[in-house]
């Protein structure tokens, strides 16, 4: 993203632990009034599964058309082409969230599905009754509504100026949703599942080519490299970086 917002791609890799807390670091609850529609259901505290192998193919399992447009724009936002990487669609965040949506970590098959759905506290971790891919449906629909009201057209036909100043507007608290989604929870969930899909192991769908790697100077599957780490002590290591993939 641009340095305008402060939240461009430097901003974005410094912030990147912070990110990965944001989503578990607010607790609250959604009454299922609010959830537009979607079957209640539990989530608790629990580290995300790893997404399934993306196929060669890049249809999408999970997202619907409008959704896939929200998610393209999203990411290509968050991560422009430059020097330092291609955009967002080019290596894959799209099609590793799209995977993740549609496998057992977006359906909620590790989070606690029972309630009660009470107000808690940040240190609890996640709260709401809905799961990942709930959430993130709702909060596609929240956003592209807040885009029509405050610029007359949904997230992915906005300029890129827009569009930053949303994700901006998202990351700084500014934004309160219609209908009671919390907008702070969905941008922290946000935030994680795109860093994720720049730095995970290819085979999940994102970091296609490695590039995620690349850029920060990661050789890739630590197993592979451990025999490196005491001759490379306090010096830098530089290597081409392997993936799960390259191993089998």
């Amino acid at each position: 993203m641009t340095q305008d917002t402060g939240l461009h791609r430097r901003g974005f890799l410094k912030g990147a632990a912070a990110g990965g807390a944001a989503a578990s670091s607010i607790a609250t609850a959604l009454p299922a009034a609010a959830q537009g529609g979607a079957a209640p259901a539990g989530a608790a505290a629990a580290a995300p599964a790893a997404a399934p192998a993306a196929s060669g193919a890049a249809g999408y399992m999970f997202l619907k058309p409008d959704e896939a447009a929200f998610v393209e724009a999203l990411v290509d936002t968050m991560i422009p082409a430059d020097e330092f990487s291609p955009r967002g669609t080019e290596v894959g965040i799209n099609i590793f969230i799209d995977r993740a949506l549609a496998d057992g970590w977006g359906k909620g098959d590790r989070l606690y599905m029972q309630g009660p759905w009470r107000q808690g506290h940040p240190n609890q971790g996640y709260q709401l009754a809905l799961t990942p891919a709930q959430l993130w449906r709702a909060g596609i629909e929240a956003t592209n509504a807040h885009c029509v009201k405050a610029h007359g057209r949904p997230f992915d036909q906005l300029t890129e100026a827009q569009r930053n100043a949303v994700l901006a507007d998202l990351d700084a608290g500014r934004v309160t949703f219609e209908g009671g989604l919390p907008a702070r929870v969905f941008w922290g969930v946000v935030y994680q599942n795109v860093m994720e899909g720049m730095f995970s192991d290819p085979i999940y769908g994102g970091n296609q080519d490695k590039a995620g790697w690349r850029m920060v100077g990661f050789p890739g599957v630590i197993q592979n490299n451990r025999n490196h780490v005491v001759a490379y002590r306090n010096r830098r290591y530089e290597a081409d970086p392997v993936s799960i993939a390259d191993m089998s």
